[in-house]
């Protein structure tokens, strides 16, 4: 099991070196090939003066700026797969809004996993709907933090189980990491009792699967006493110094997180760890 085809959706240069030291670290070690995505916006301002004639030399400064952006970008990709010897493609598109994760979904539905920059809260120009991609692609999508941090193998996974149907999605998404990796941890919060498992044994049916693949797997409950669930999943990930959290995506409303907050929300906007989500 593996991933023989990666998107990498690449919004800025800013955000090129650290999505692309993922991308062709899995690359390299899937033996897979490697796509570069890049969109931009067809029209990026209006063009019009105030007596309504269109700017025809903002029009043709905005799209060499578009068209300087994309090459800038597109050598950076070529560059590294060069060096690195791998297998890669170009995709570029001029869309409506210029959103590269919208633009990207028929390419993403295509992949066996698609590689992301996380956004950065400061940076609002490379905006991209990552929830659509997570919601829309169908695919395992893996998150690179902004923050700086080292490539390096994936050894400790930590898989965040509440036993739905995301989270099922999600922990089956990442096997070929999970198969690959030292030790791999089941991480239950709070886990509800029912007539099909008690508290104490949330995560074992998933850990006897992953076992009979020859994974090291443990399960951990832990009971938070008020703390958010994304709060005790960030200090495990910070206790046990994992290089991978594994996690099902709005496995409640995604209304009712936007209003209410939620996992996936809380995990979107403080996210220390490669994070693979599915939905």
């Amino acid at each position: 099991m593996s991933y023989k085809t990666i998107l990498a959706i690449l919004r800025s240069q800013d955000d090129c070196e650290q999505v692309l030291d993922t991308a062709v670290q899995l690359t390299r070690q899937f033996d897979s090939h490697l796509i570069g995505f890049n969109a931009e916006a067809a029209v990026r301002i209006a063009y019009a003066a105030p007596i309504e004639i269109p700017d025809a030399t903002a029009f043709k400064i905005d799209q060499q700026e578009s068209k300087e952006k994309m090459e800038a970008i597109h050598a950076l990709f070529s560059a590294r797969c060069e060096r690195e010897d791998i297998s890669g493609e170009w995709r570029t598109v001029h869309s409506a809004s210029g959103d590269s994760a919208l633009s990207a979904l028929p390419s993403a539905r295509c992949a066996d996993l698609v590689v992301v920059g996380q956004q950065h809260p400061e940076k609002l120009n490379d905006y991209a709907d990552l929830d659509a991609l997570v919601l829309e692609s169908g695919r395992p999508v893996l998150f690179v933090p902004y923050i700086g941090r080292e490539t390096r193998p994936i050894k400790h996974a930590i898989i965040a189980w509440n036993g739905t149907r995301q989270s099922a999605r999600a922990a089956f998404d990442a096997m070929p990491f999970l198969t690959r990796a030292d030790t791999v941890e089941i991480f239950c919060v709070d886990p509800e009792e029912n007539a099909e498992q008690t508290s104490a044994l949330a995560g074992a049916e998933l850990a006897a699967t992953l076992t009979r693949h020859g994974i090291n797997v443990t399960a951990h409950t832990e009971q938070t006493d008020g703390l958010a669930p994304a709060s005790a999943i960030e200090n495990r990930l910070s206790d046990t110094g994992a290089d991978l959290l594994v996690m099902g995506a709005y496995s409640r409303s995604r209304l009712r997180e936007y209003l209410f907050g939620g996992v996936t929300r809380t995990i979107f906007q403080s996210m220390t760890n490669l994070t693979l989500m599915s939905s």
